[in-house]
């Protein structure tokens, strides 16, 4: 049933079979929106709860656990900003932003895997030559940073960008001092920019052959139309934006916070479906970040949220430099040491329970009925195996086309 706040899963039951039926898709966009449909209902199996006061029961069912479902990414979130409490140090932070020319959408959305892995390798390469090689101002070092992945805007549409949370400062290449930067930036952004350009580029070339270039890109697959490509976006300024720094750990975590698990948008920004149609609201950018509404057709809605659907096992957030995994105990511990951290935040296993009661100031266990009592489990709901959603409405057959 339709409820009075739509979700996207509503957007999906009422409009889905349609949209599946009308063109060719991947096996794996129909996976995440069947998941994201089913997600916390019946089809997944849950718990029975019963109130220990007033005696009344409720049924508590399963999430889908996709990381495209807006449902599911409270809790991810938080633990994972939990675990990252333990990897601050006591200085600032920079935030960079480095954007990919809209010229090269085309190629990423048919080569996602070879091209957002190109994005993640040209970023880590260009900060971390920016940070080694010795200027005459300051010495060469170890940096450490966290990228995240974004591949929209705020109408949905495909933006590709790497948001990256930066220490101010790094790791001297002997591991006994820190290299303090400059209060105001990391790096220059334009000679950022340029370098970030340089090594994409060189990258990009070099995974040529691993391209596809189908319908409208298929002459950017020929020698002269890839030349006339790189010409293209050799001219362009590429944009690479540096924020205003953090003022210190708790605002660093604030901000990932708010960045980290993020899906192309979220439920509370649906506002009404019908008529084949849905209205969502967004911030015009361009405006002052004044939020505004649109109205799309169904099917245009459903495809513009699967643009960002990601490839399977591509991680969008991923960590560098002397916080990358392999070497984030050894070298964290040489900057905590030399930046005098003697009190170092422990990871906390929290409970679902206390997650929760700190995401949304409300007790999961309280009764929602008597608002005294504590529920209990009873028993196990099982799950509804079998076909799918969309299946079960009788359309049988998904091209795969992935």
């Amino acid at each position: 049933m339709i409820k009075n706040n739509p979700e996207l899963a509503d957007i999906f039951c009422k409009y889905g079979k349609a949209y599946i039926e009308s063109r060719s898709m991947p096996l794996e966009h129909y996976k995440i929106m069947n998941a994201i449909v089913v997600c916390r209902t019946s089809a997944l199996g849950g718990h029975v709860e019963v109130c220990d006061s007033c005696g009344k029961t409720q049924n508590s069912y399963n999430s889908c656990r996709n990381r495209h479902c807006p449902k599911c990414q409270a809790l991810t979130k938080a633990r994972w900003i939990e675990a990252r409490q333990a990897e601050l140090l006591p200085i600032s932070y920079f935030h960079n932003v480095f954007t990919l020319p809209h010229d090269l959408n085309k190629i990423i959305l048919c080569n996602k895997k070879v091209m957002l892995a190109i994005l993640f390798r040209s970023v880590t390469a260009t900060l971390k030559e920016f940070a080694q090689n010795p200027t005459r101002y300051k010495e060469g070092g170890k940096i450490g940073f966290t990228a995240v992945l974004h591949t929209w805007d705020q109408k949905l549409l495909d933006h590709f960008h790497l948001h990256c949370v930066i220490p101010s400062g790094y790791l001297s290449h002997d591991g006994e001092r820190w290299i303090h930067s400059k209060k105001k930036f990391l790096f220059p952004v334009k000679a950022l920019s340029r370098v970030f350009r340089g090594k994409f580029m060189e990258l990009m070339e070099k995974a040529f052959n691993e391209l596809i270039f189908p319908g409208s890109i298929v002459d950017m697959g020929t020698k002269k139309g890839f030349g006339k490509l790189k010409k293209q976006l050799y001219l362009k300024e590429w944009v690479v934006y540096s924020k205003q720094p953090f003022g210190g750990p708790k605002q660093v975590l604030e901000y990932l916070g708010r960045y980290t698990h993020r899906v192309a948008i979220s439920n509370n920004r649906v506002l009404d479906i019908g008529n084949n149609t849905v209205t969502f609201s967004y911030r015009d950018r361009k405006n002052q970040d004044k939020k505004k509404t649109m109205i799309l057709k169904a099917t245009e809605f459903i495809r513009r949220f699967l643009l960002h659907a990601l490839p399977k096992k591509l991680m969008r957030i991923r960590h560098a430099g002397f916080l990358a995994n392999r070497c984030k105990k050894k070298d964290l511990l040489k900057c905590r040491k030399i930046l005098g951290q003697d009190n170092i935040p422990e990871t906390s296993n929290k409970s679902v329970k206390e997650l929760m009661l700190e995401l949304t100031g409300q007790d999961i266990s309280t009764c929602p009925f008597c608002k005294k009592g504590k529920l209990n489990r009873m028993f196990k709901i099982p799950d509804q195996t079998g076909p799918g959603f969309f299946e079960r409405l009788n359309l049988t057959t998904i091209k795969d086309t992935s």
